[in-house]
């Protein structure tokens, strides 16, 4: 039975040195990424947004150009619709983060599977310049979007968006048969 203890306490007391020594690493490697990242609100969306903008452009890409009018029921946008939906969006909350008029590039279901996707991706490059001159220090200032909200609240805006539509997609894509972007990694 004193065996069994000592080997217990042995243990105990070899745990509590190694969770020592891997928070110690741990908290310096954190200290680390903590002074590397002076941005870390607009990094993360720049980063959010890269990551949206190749899901949701491989999404409308992988849906056939004969398919684009496709929704599951009456109620629901069209696959096209969608897509489309997302690059004005993104060109209306980009806008109101800059400050300036929202660029008229809007594409609609009807003008074509090539020309919708091209409008998403110059709506993601409108946006991408606009975070990319995104000081942290503007996150509190307000702006007309929605009845009232701030730059800060947008970007989160628009990282919920394009979540929101890009599991829509996904759903209209595998409803024909079709693996989302997301799925294929």
């Amino acid at each position: 039975m004193r065996t069994k203890f000592k080997l217990f306490q042995l243990t105990s007391l070899m745990l509590f040195f190694v969770s020592g020594l891997a928070a110690q690493q741990s908290g310096t490697q954190d200290a680390a990424a903590t002074q590397q990242v002076k941005a870390p609100v607009t990094t993360a969306a720049r980063e959010i947004l890269a990551a949206r903008n190749k899901f949701l452009v491989a999404a409308a890409e992988e849906m056939p150009e004969n398919k684009y009018s496709f929704k599951p029921t009456p109620q629901h946008m069209g696959f096209g619709e969608t897509v489309a939906h997302v690059a004005e969006n993104n060109y209306m909350v980009c806008s109101k983060i800059a400050g300036s008029s929202m660029p008229q590039q809007l594409a609609a279901e009807k003008d074509g599977k090539a020309r919708v996707i091209e409008s998403l991706r110059k709506s993601f490059d409108f946006c991408s310049g606009v975070l990319n001159k995104l000081d942290e220090s503007q996150l509190g200032e307000k702006i007309d979007l929605y009845g009232g909200s701030t730059k800060g609240k947008a970007l989160f805006y628009l990282a919920s968006h394009w979540a929101d539509h890009y599991a829509g997609l996904a759903m209209y894509l595998r409803l024909n048969g079709l693996l989302p972007p997301t799925a294929k990694q």
